[in-house]
């Protein structure tokens, strides 16, 4: 099975020694590229109406965008997996990873992404903030979404062989493929905390526990979907009831 998961705004950017991994960079680079130059042509104001940030953030993107640049090596960046550090990814929990589950959540994972596409976890990135839902106006359309739709969908669609798509990631993200063009199941998978009236999707756990979920899986080098009803990370149990044959719903009570 592959799995999609959506990126992280909060970044691990301290310099850290990767030798003994392979500097491998994101598959669609050249379009990268072309989203950097239309950042590059806005001020710091603009940018933080556009992102809807705080001034000191858009200083700071500003500055990643200025000095960003394609042909950055190996001592310039870092693997996605290593930088990526939300909610999300502290559930992942990378440093737990051995080299052999860290091989499989390499082969596995396809992290989406406003700038990169797909970042596969061992691509090698610069520190970047760019979200899928912001509408940034380029040659392709009004947003991100017109400009990677085409090219994400095809890129899944031919990474698929035989196997199911576990959609692990947030809507905003998940909105850019085109999932009846994949021509394969596609298994989405959803987070539910029980109150009182009733089971609720609270952001913050769910980001937690998607990266729980890919864990799991490359941990356990899971091949068929029904292994995931086996989940129970923090309380989660496979809710039957609420559950389909393409929607699994785990809930848990934190109280």
């Amino acid at each position: 099975m592959k799995i999609i998961l959506s990126p992280a705004k909060r970044l691990n950017t301290k310099p850290e020694n990767f030798e003994n991994l392979e500097f491998r960079k994101p598959a669609f680079l050249s379009e990268s590229e072309i989203l950097i130059a239309e950042m590059q042509k806005k001020s710091k104001q603009e940018i933080a109406d556009l992102m809807k940030i705080s001034p000191d953030l858009a200083r700071l993107n500003f500055d990643r965008y200025q000095s960003w640049f394609k042909d950055y090596t190996q001592k310039d960046g870092k693997p996605a997996i290593f930088m990526l550090e939300g909610d999300a990814y502290r559930g992942l929990n990378i440093r737990s990873f051995t080299q052999e589950h860290l091989q499989i959540l390499d082969r596995n994972l396809m992290i989406l992404s406003g700038l990169y596409g797909i970042i596969k976890p061992l691509d090698y990135i610069l520190p970047y903030r760019l979200e899928m839902g912001i509408p940034l106006k380029n040659k392709k359309g009004k947003n991100l979404y017109a400009f990677w739709m085409d090219k994400i969908t095809t890129y899944i669609h031919q990474n698929l062989k035989n196997e199911t798509l576990i959609d692990l990631a947030s809507k905003e993200y998940s909105s850019v493929i085109r999932f009846k063009d994949l021509k394969k199941p596609v298994l989405k998978v959803d987070f539910l905390q029980e109150k009182e009236t009733g089971f609720k999707n609270i952001a913050i756990h769910s980001k937690r526990a998607r990266g729980l979920m890919t864990a799991f899986i490359c941990k356990n080098d899971l091949k068929n979907t029904e292994d995931l009803q086996a989940f129970d990370e923090e309380g989660y149990y496979f809710n039957n009831h609420l559950s389909s044959e393409n929607h699994f719903v785990f809930t848990r009570n934190p109280r």
